[in-house]
C-alpha cells in the first residue's frame, strides 16, 4: 500500500497549525492557505489532472480578491486596526507567489503529471476530513454490541458489575465507593470509616475492542457516474472521490493497522493507488466498452485482494449509481448458450491498444485475470436476467469466503435500488440510497461503526 512521506506529514501537522508557520512568515495567513489548498483539491476532483497553471493562477487570484473584500467588510474599530497590516500583505501578494510557495514547501509539483505531492495529498485530505467531521454530532457514531466477553483497548465512561477474575486496572473507583456507601446505609443507617467493600460493590469501566478491518471500496467508473443529481452541482464521481480521500486520511491517522483498498470498475476492474484517488476519471465510450457496469469484476478482484489480508472483519463496499449491465463469460459453451437464446447479443474482449492507452494516460492497469470475455446488455431501469443471476451468484461466493458486501447507491432514481436490494437480501448485506452531498458522512460513520464492538459479559447490570 502506498504511504505518504511521513516527514512531510509531520511537517504539516507541526508547522501548519502553528501561528508561527512559514506561511505566516511569508505574509500569507494560514486560513487563506488552507482555503487555497482546499480549492486546489476541489479543482482536481472536478477536472482530474487537466487543470493548467493559468487556471490555477486565476483561481488563486480570485480567492485573494475575495479575502480582500472580506477584510474590507470588517468594522474599522480600534480593536481591528491590527488587521491593516495583514490586508496590505494580502494586497501585495499574487497568485504566482502563493503557488510558488506551495511548490517550494512541497505541496504541489507543477512539473509533474500529478499536481499534488504526497504532502499535498495528505494535507488537503486532512482539511477535507475536518470539514466532513464538523457536520457530525457527538452522538452520531454508534457502536456494534456483542455478548462476548474479553479485554478491550479503549475505556468508556459507562461501567458494569465487577466479576471474579476481571482486571482490576479498569475498576471504577468512584462508582464502587458509592455502591458500598449505599449498601452500608441500607444495612446500618450510617457509614463508619474505614469503608468495608464487598465484591458486589465493585464496578469496572466497560471497554471498546478495536477490530482490525480490511475494506475494499469499489467505485463505479461507468460513464453515468460523471452526471450530477438534479439538486446538486457535484457529480457522483466527485462525491465518491472526495469521500474516499477523506476516509483514507482518517484510516492513516487513526487506524494505521487497518487496510483500505480502492478499486475502480466498469466492464472490468482495476486496483487504484490511494494517491491517484483525486485523479480518477469515468470510462467513456472512447475507451472501447469499458463504460459498462460489471459488478462481477469488482467482486472477483476484491475477493482476491481481501483473501490475502489477516483481518477480523473483511468487507466490500460498492459505490455505484446504477444496476449491472455486464458480466463475465467464463467458457465458450456459456457464450454459445447465450447466443442460442439471444442471437444478437454483444460480447467484449479488451484489446491491447486500449489497455496500453489507459496505462499510459491514467496509470490504470485493468485486471484481466478475473475474466476477459464480457457479456454486455444495457436495459433502461432493468437488469438482464442472465446478468442478474451471474452477479448474485458472484456475491454469494464472496460472502461464503467470509467477506460482507454493502452497496451505496448515489443516484436520484430510486427505482434502481430494486436489484441492489434483491442482491443484498440474498447475502444478508445492506444497501443505502444516499445523495452525493451525504456520501462522506455516511462512509466515515459506517467505517467507525464497523471498527468498534462493545466488550461485555453476560452478567446482569445494576
Amino acid at each position: 500500500m502506498w504511504l505518504p512521506d511521513s516527514k512531510a506529514y509531520e511537517y504539516y501537522e507541526s508547522r501548519g497549525s502553528s501561528s508561527s508557520s512559514s506561511s505566516d512568515a511569508q505574509g500569507i495567513p494560514r486560513e487563506l492557505m488552507n482555503r487555497v489548498l482546499l480549492a486546489i483539491g476541489d479543482e482536481i476532483l472536478k477536472n482530474s489532472d487537466s487543470t493548467s497553471r493559468e487556471e490555477l493562477e486565476k483561481m488563486v487570484e480570485k480567492m485573494i480578491k475575495g479575502e480582500m473584500l472580506r477584510r474590507n467588510d470588517k468594522d474599522k474599530d480600534a480593536s481591528e486596526k491590527v488587521e491593516d497590516k495583514g490586508k496590505d500583505e494580502i494586497n501585495s501578494m499574487g497568485s504566482r507567489s502563493i503557488l510558488a510557495y506551495l511548490e517550494e514547501e512541497g505541496y504541489i509539483n507543477r512539473g509533474s503529471r500529478r499536481l499534488l505531492t504526497g504532502k499535498g495529498f495528505m494535507s488537503i485530505g486532512i482539511l477535507m476530513l475536518k470539514d466532513v467531521l464538523k457536520a457530525f454530532k457527538s452522538n452520531t457514531l454508534g457502536m456494534h454490541e456483542t455478548s462476548k466477553s474479553g479485554y478491550g483497548t479503549m475505556m468508556l465512561e459507562s461501567s458494569k458489575r465487577y466479576e471474579q477474575g476481571d482486571d482490576l486496572k479498569a475498576l471504577n473507583v468512584p462508582k464502587s465507593i458509592l455502591n458500598a456507601v449505599e449498601r452500608i446505609m441500607r444495612e446500618k443507617g450510617m457509614v463508619d470509616l474505614p469503608i468495608e467493600f464487598k465484591v458486589d460493590d465493585l464496578e469496572q469501566y466497560e471497554m471498546l475492542n478495536e477490530v482490525k478491518v480490511a475494506v475494499a471500496y469499489c467505485i463505479d467508473l461507468s460513464s453515468t457516474m460523471r452526471y450530477s443529481s438534479l439538486n446538486d452541482d457535484v457529480s457522483r464521481i466527485e462525491a465518491a472521490k472526495k469521500a474516499l480521500w477523506c476516509l483514507y486520511v482518517l484510516n492513516r491517522r487513526l487506524f494505521p493497522s487497518d487496510t483500505i483498498h480502492i478499486l475502480g470498475f466498469g466492464a472490468l476492474a482495476t486496483k487504484i493507488m490511494p494517491k491517484d484517488i483525486p485523479y480518477l476519471k469515468t470510462f467513456e465510450p472512447g475507451h472501447d466498452f469499458l463504460h459498462y457496469t460489471n459488478y462481477q469484476a469488482a467482486f472477483r478482484l476484491a475477493t482476491k485482494i481481501l483473501n490475502r489480508e489477516d483481518a477480523t472483519k473483511k468487507r466490500v463496499v460498492m459505490i455505484t449509481d446504477g444496476q449491472p449491465s455486464a458480466c463475465f463469460i467464463d467458457s465458450e459453451s456459456e457464450r454459445e448458450r447465450i447466443l442460442d437464446a439471444r442471437p444478437y447479443s454483444h460480447f467484449y474482449r479488451p484489446d491491447k491498444i486500449t489497455l496500453d492507452m489507459l496505462r499510459g494516460e491514467q496509470g490504470i492497469r485493468v485486471d484481466t485475470t478475473s475474466g476477459s470475455l464480457v457479456y454486455l446488455c444495457y436495459r433502461y431501469r432493468q437488469v438482464d436476467p442472465y446478468i442478474a443471476t451471474k452477479t448474485i451468484l458472484e456475491a454469494k461466493k464472496c460472502k461464503r469466503s467470509g467477506i460482507d458486501i454493502d452497496t451505496l447507491m448515489i443516484s436520484e432514481e430510486d427505482v434502481l435500488l430494486k436489484f441492489v436490494n434483491e442482491m443484498e437480501r440474498h447475502i444478508k448485506g445492506r444497501s443505502y440510497y444516499i445523495s452525493p452531498s451525504d456520501l462522506g458522512k455516511v462512509l466515515i460513520t459506517d467505517y467507525i461503526q464497523h471498527k468498534r464492538q462493545m466488550v461485555r459479559t453476560s452478567s446482569t447490570y445494576r
